[in-house]
């Protein structure tokens, strides 16, 4: 099925399913511990060995020698696999680093070996006798010192609409300021971890992995064999935030270890390696300048920025959201990259507007107060539309002001005190901030294969992957409403390279086109079964389990009377996206309370208001939301990877040193969704919401800290130190 057009009334709009709040199918079996997970006992691995990674102590250089001797004669060791004896490896596509070194090393704790045994514990006690000799080279850690050798990368490209040198400069009321975000972990419940076991030459992989297809073709690259040699499975990922989307280590050393062991090999990556061997959200350095009419009108705004990764990396892309949020005549967005020996920068939930907005919405606030507007009515004076570049370009819909209206009056805003460090209560500073959500709506090619089997069960299988996100359920909901089948008749079967390659679970991207392909796979096997039935598909309705023509009515397990029928299709996207800008919009609105004497911050209460297509689940898409506002919390107050310059490395890689939010510090959070459904995205009419809820938090914490001490911070995270020194004095 081909998406060329804008949807019309399809079986989707009888909302039977969709759109209902509904229980996670899955449920039962992650609170029963059932759900097999890629470190647990897997029917063809029965007897796994271990693997324990070993990696690399230096940040940047060459392996000059290594001694595996003790190591190999350790107690239950069955093999030591280094690039000496792994064969010849070639790299993935969505690699930037190899996976195994050897001789040269690009980051610390990249992997060296794996050392495999009988045991955990001999795997891990026999890698400490492994000796690894190195000739260290000199590398560059830290952002702000490369800053100046950045370079601008091929994609995003810079942009330049109309003349914004001139009309900042002669704007009446401007602003010039700089921000930084830090590198930041993903930090999931679930490491980095995979099982392997070899037949006849080929490999099969319980990995963790949100991107199967894209897993699958990146390990037939790396270990030069037909991909058809390769199987991924993944069927419950404990959670990915975009440090799954590609290949790591895991996958690979527990394939080379079971190939050298000859026998089924499990790796799980420890904590201190997932932070330093695999992805991180880069630091950034940005500088954004806006200008004004006095009334308020942004008539330039610029926002350039500068992040860095290792050699042929990728940009964190922060401005990318400047260009389509906010009106103006004249613009400029720069996106500048710094070659750094560090672990590989990469997709973190929500890439490139979650650390933009944390910069982008402060500095909005900052604008609006030198004009003496409320942060809210600045921002709706400067609402568009239409692209600013591109006017003749619509948004396919935005909701942006109606989000910030909805959302003020919710809040209570118009109790907000204007002026910062005004509102008190006992020792606690209390302030409101508010801030933009803006993520884009992206779409995926996404397949899905239909049963309709004897017994009257819809089995949908799609390579889909579900990393918490409720993927079970909303493909479950998707086949019940387009087949006229009660819930309880679906099974639904994901996460495995021998179903058709779906959209996958990234981006923000998988529910609505893994939903799409799933639809447009059941309207294939509507044909069929209604052919079966001898009824026109063309006009056929698919209503409690029957399948009506008129008066014509017959019982859809009928279709199957003579053996299961199987239907696949998938959903393909057109041009539409040229024609309408796809996005979606929400606001953000914080309060917090900051200790008049320490300067500690409490987050008091959260909204978000979201207008983002229409809602397949209300319930695992709020989950989603309050998920992304913890996160976005994180971000602001607590969350920074602390680099040894000198060696080049995170050096608080646990959850012990690198901090995230606990219940304690989000008492109250409130998710609205606004009524929306987008024809131009996809015939569900949705779009994505798992990232939109991280997206302006940050800075909507950052405000509301402002409003209630007077002191801005610009460098993330907002940290006592940077707010004790200009703390209003206390009586």
């Amino acid at each position: 099925m081909k998406f060329e057009t804008p949807a019309t009334t399809n079986p989707i709009d009888q909302l039977k399913h969709i759109g209902k709040p509904t229980p996670r199918i899955d449920g039962p079996q992650k609170t029963t511990g059932t759900a097999p997970y890629a470190y647990e006992r897997h029917d063809r691995a029965p007897d796994a060995a271990y693997g324990y990674v070993v990696g690399a102590t230096i940040a940047k250089g060459r392996i000059t020698g290594i001694d595996a001797s003790r190591a190999r004669a350790a107690p239950g060791v069955l093999a030591v696999v280094t690039a000496q004896n792994a064969g010849k490896l070639g790299k993935g596509e969505k690699n930037t680093a190899r996976l195994l070194a050897g001789p040269e090393v690009e980051h610390y704790h990249q992997a060296v070996a794996v050392v495999v045994a009988e045991t955990f514990e001999q795997a891990r006690a026999a890698a400490g006798l492994l000796r690894v000799d190195y000739a260290p080279a000199k590398g560059a850690f830290d952002l702000a010192a490369a800053k100046g050798s950045a370079e601008s990368p091929k994609d995003p490209p810079d942009s330049h609409v109309g003349d914004f040198d001139k009309a900042f400069a002669t704007a009446p009321v401007k602003l010039d300021a700089t921000y930084t975000t830090p590198d930041q972990s993903h930090a999931m419940m679930e490491p980095h971890a995979s099982t392997a076991a070899w037949e006849d030459g080929a490999v099969t992989i319980w990995t963790a992995n949100q991107m199967i297809d894209w897993g699958r073709s990146d390990m037939a690259a790396t270990l030069g064999i037909p991909k058809a040699k390769v199987r991924l499975v993944s069927p419950f990922i404990g959670g990915g935030f975009g440090g799954k989307l590609f290949l790591r280590a895991d996958a690979l050393l527990a394939a080379l270890g079971a190939k050298a062991a000859g026998r089924p090999v499990k790796v799980a990556l420890t904590r201190p390696m997932m932070f330093n061997n695999t992805t991180h959200r880069p630091a950034t350095i940005q500088r954004i300048r806006i200008g004004a009419t006095r009334d308020g009108k942004i008539t330039a705004i610029g926002h350039e920025t500068w992040s860095g990764d290792l050699p042929g990396g990728g940009a964190e892309t922060a401005a990318e959201q400047t260009k389509l949020l906010y009106a103006g005549a004249n613009r400029l967005t720069a996106t500048k990259l710094a070659v750094l020996d560090l672990p590989e920068g990469n997709a973190m939930r929500a890439p490139g507007e979650a650390p933009g907005l944390m910069a982008l919405e402060i500095a909005i606030d900052e604008m609006a107060e030198k004009l003496g507007l409320d942060p809210i009515e600045f921002r709706i004076r400067n609402d568009t539309q239409v692209d600013p570049a591109k006017p003749e370009r619509p948004f396919s819909q935005r909701q942006l002001v109606e989000c910030l209206r909805q959302g003020a009056d919710r809040f209570g805003w118009k109790d907000r005190n204007a002026t910062p460090g005004r509102r008190r209560e006992g020792r606690w500073l209390v302030g409101m901030g508010v801030a933009a959500a803006f993520r884009n709506n992206l779409t995926m090619k996404s397949g899905a294969r239909m049963r309709l089997q004897p017994d009257g069960l819809v089995v949908v299988e799609t390579d889909m992957t579900d990393i918490g996100t409720g993927s079970y359920t909303i493909i479950a909901q998707t086949a019940a409403e387009t087949l006229g089948v009660p819930l309880k008749q679906v099974v639904v079967r994901l996460g495995d390279s021998s179903f058709p390659v779906s959209a996958g679970s990234g981006g923000q991207w998988g529910g609505n086109s893994s939903t799409a392909g799933v639809y447009a796979a059941c309207m294939k096997l509507r044909e069929v079964a209604a052919g079966k039935l001898g009824l026109d598909p063309q006009k056929a309705e698919f209503v409690d389990g029957r399948v009506r023509v008129g008066n014509d009515s017959r019982p859809l397990i009928e279709a199957a009377r003579d053996g299961e029928l199987v239907a696949e299709d998938f959903i393909e996207f057109g041009d539409l996206a040229k024609k309408y800008q796809q996005s979606t919009f929400g606001g953000h609105f914080v309060e917090v309370g900051v200790d008049a004497w320490t300067a500690e911050v409490r987050v008091r209460r959260m909204l978000a208001v979201c207008a983002a297509g229409r809602i397949l689940n209300p319930t695992s898409a709020r989950s989603q939301v309050i998920g992304a506002m913890t996160m976005g919390t994180g971000a602001a107050l607590m969350e920074e990877l602390v680099v040894d310059k000198r060696r080049g490395f995170f050096a608080n890689h646990d959850l012990a040193g690198y901090e995230v939010p606990v219940h304690a510090d989000i008492p109250h959070q409130e998710v609205v969704f606004l009524d929306e459904v987008d024809p131009v995205s996809s015939p569900m009419k949705a779009k994505g919401v798992g990232e939109l809820g991280i997206c302006g938090v940050g800075a909507a914490v950052a405000n509301a800290v402002y409003n209630a001490t007077g002191v801005r911070v610009r460098d993330y995270p907002i940290t006592l130190d940077k707010l004790l020194d200009g703390m209003p004095a206390v009586a």
